[in-house]
């Protein structure tokens, strides 16, 4: 039989970033769409990761992960949140974080389970649960407003959602695509709402170290009562600039990691070792050598340089407290079609940005908006705002 397509699997199509890098390529446009960097991650990590493979370290590694990177993740707990983790039972490395979050919603969840997401969110949350059988249940993030400096949601919607009875909730914080970082208070919320309804949490931490002006980034799982009902995905992608590494890792209870295990066990087993190796001296090495406060520094500027550039050729930007997007009100130079927006900023003015209603399971009623990427040099980021600069004269 020829043609078959299961029917888990057949609404999905191509995701927006396949479609808009491509379309970048073939225009040639500055790609400001996709998050990835463009410059080059540290130079100690990547030496460590020639010096394992000169080691010969390069034959599978143990199906949890290597002992050294999940003792580096487990003392990185210690040190930044002051909990003692068992790096054996408590942590497993994945190839990269999005397979640790399709691992465990493969492992938690039945088939008619609902799973919490706030939207926009990131494009591979609703095909996992789609993929395991659960249904998202998603509760809207509004953009600021004349009560709201940032980004927020409802509480009368969550409370109604948790209502639902759902398994699961998916926590994404510094938060992509708004740039929004949860607060104390709104995940002292979560939590109360996890335990009155014995729901589970998955959250998404991948930019814990790009949280900006001050704030802070506080785990899920640090709360009272909810180590025990929280998986908490991390990833060396975003933070040390190797997102072609796919090296990530969930930390969490042993029942919740040992059933995160009996999926991975069977995805992909085992993670590349001289990487694992090298992503473990680079977690030794960044808490002393300044390397975290360099990476902030840095994306700060990037975040300030994008802003001006925007704002400068009228486009509105909403405020960014953590992760490398910005998130811009495409309504002010008269769109109201925020995918035609982007392939024609794309194809006729030479950058690429992603339509936030691609982050939406129903985008009816979703904000006006472009999504950027300041995950760039700064010369690129200028030659990005030199092609923007057109856009007084092609409108």
């Amino acid at each position: 039989m020829t043609g078959r397509l299961a029917r888990r699997v057949a609404g999905f199509g191509t995701t927006i970033f396949t479609e808009m890098s491509a379309l970048a390529l073939e225009r040639g446009a500055i790609n400001l769409g996709q998050g990835f960097p463009d410059f080059p991650g540290p130079a100690f990590i990547k030496e460590a990761a020639a010096a394992a493979i000169a080691a010969d370290i390069n034959q599978y590694a143990p199906m949890p992960g290597s002992p050294r990177l999940r003792q580096a993740v487990a003392a990185q707990w210690e040190r930044d949140y002051g909990r003692a983790v068992d790096w054996q039972r408590e942590v497993t490395i994945t190839s990269g974080a999005t397979e640790a979050l399709c691992d465990a919603l493969l492992a938690l969840i039945e088939p008619g389970d609902a799973v919490i997401i706030f939207e926009p969110a990131y494009d591979a949350y609703v095909p996992d649960i789609t993929l395991a059988g659960g249904i998202p249940l998603p509760v809207r993030l509004y953009p600021p407003d004349p009560t709201h400096a940032t980004w927020w949601f409802d509480e009368a919607e969550l409370r109604a959602a948790f209502r639902r009875n759902p398994t699961l909730i998916i926590v994404n914080t510094p938060h992509n695509p708004t740039g929004k970082v949860f607060t104390r208070a709104e995940l002292r919320l979560i939590a109360e709402l996890c335990q009155d309804h014995n729901t589970l949490a998955i959250t998404d931490e991948v930019y814990d170290r790009l949280v900006f002006d001050g704030g802070a980034h506080v785990p899920l799982a640090t709360l009272p009562g909810m180590w025990e009902r929280t998986l908490t995905i991390n990833s060396a992608g975003k933070t040390f600039s190797v997102t072609g590494w796919k090296i990530g890792y969930a930390v969490g209870p042993a029942h919740l990691n040992q059933a995160l295990r009996q999926a991975h066990q069977w995805v992909t087993f085992a993670t590349s070792s001289p990487l694992q190796e090298a992503v473990a001296v680079a977690l030794e090495q960044a808490p002393v050598n300044g390397y975290y406060c360099d990476l902030l520094r840095d994306y700060s500027e990037r975040r300030t340089r994008l802003q001006q550039a925007l704002e400068t050729v009228g486009l509105p930007t909403l405020p960014v407290e953590g992760a490398y997007f910005i998130s811009a009100d495409i309504g002010a130079l008269g769109y109201t079609d925020d995918r035609a927006f982007c392939r024609w900023l794309t194809t006729e003015i030479g950058v690429a940005a992603i339509p936030t209603s691609a982050f939406y399971s129903n985008p009816t009623g979703a904000p006006n908006l472009a999504r950027f990427c300041f995950a760039k040099r700064l010369e690129t980021i200028d030659a990005a705002a030199e092609r923007l600069a057109a856009l007084h004269t092609r409108l």
